[in-house]
């Protein structure tokens, strides 16, 4: 698995690559926010390590331009360690938080709960673009699906759906994320037009739509893929 490391202090960019290495991991390095985002649109990327404090693009920023299309976990360093700062950082999308001076030994087992964490929800896609969860089967670059190896026809739209609820396994999406994230706009068709097509993928998907395997209702909150 591939790890980006992100810190404007090279010496603790080589440090912290150094143990990474030792551990098998694929290491990339960036020195700011530019060149981080930068990375992550061209290279597959499992994980990163994010300094909050940087030029160009600080943390913060570029953690919030990432979460607009990915889901991969992020830690975060900051050499302050006010809650303020672990508060804004989580709720900008952060998975975990590590304040300098901080144990190498304790910033590795931290990335391997992570990526744990990460592979169990199944939210990796492998380099042949293909989620699989269970008995579902999802191709992203052929766009296509299987369910117990029989091919599945959705539209456009219902292949989007399932492919972000997919992609983002045990996260709740409301009406609005998916239609912000699918239709890409920010007015909201009404609640009932998601609803028309959720139910038409679990037609197309589930064993018994009624009783869900996989595309279920967080009532009131939104759907997810379990």
């Amino acid at each position: 698995m591939n790890i980006l490391v992100v810190d404007d202090d090279r010496e603790i960019v080589e440090s912290i690559g150094i143990f990474l290495a030792g551990e098998g991991y694929g290491v990339f390095k960036a020195y700011d926010g530019l060149e981080a985002l930068d990375i992550l649109s061209e290279k597959e990327i499992h994980l990163i390590i994010l300094d909050i404090m940087m030029p160009r693009l600080d943390g913060i920023k570029t953690l919030m331009k990432l979460r607009e299309d990915k889901n991969i976990p992020v830690i975060l360093l900051s050499a302050k360690s006010e809650d303020a700062d672990k508060i804004l950082g989580l709720t900008a999308g952060a998975d975990d938080y590590v304040t300098k001076p901080f144990n190498p030994s304790e910033l590795v087992a931290r990335v391997k709960s992570q990526l744990r964490r990460y592979t169990m929800l199944g939210s990796i896609v492998n380099k042949k673009g293909e989620i699989v969860i269970e008995g579902l089967y999802i191709n992203t670059e052929s766009k296509t699906v299987k369910v117990d190896g029989e091919d599945v026809r959705l539209t456009p739209i219902e292949y989007k759906i399932l492919e972000l609820l997919a992609k983002n396994r045990g996260k709740v999406f409301s009406t609005e994320d998916i239609y912000q994230k699918v239709w890409q706009e920010e007015t909201v068709v009404g609640d009932n037009t998601i609803a028309v097509h959720v139910r038409h993928i679990r037609e197309k998907i589930e064993i018994n739509p009624k009783v869900p395997k996989y595309l279920k209702v967080v009532w009131g909150i939104g759907y997810k893929i379990d």
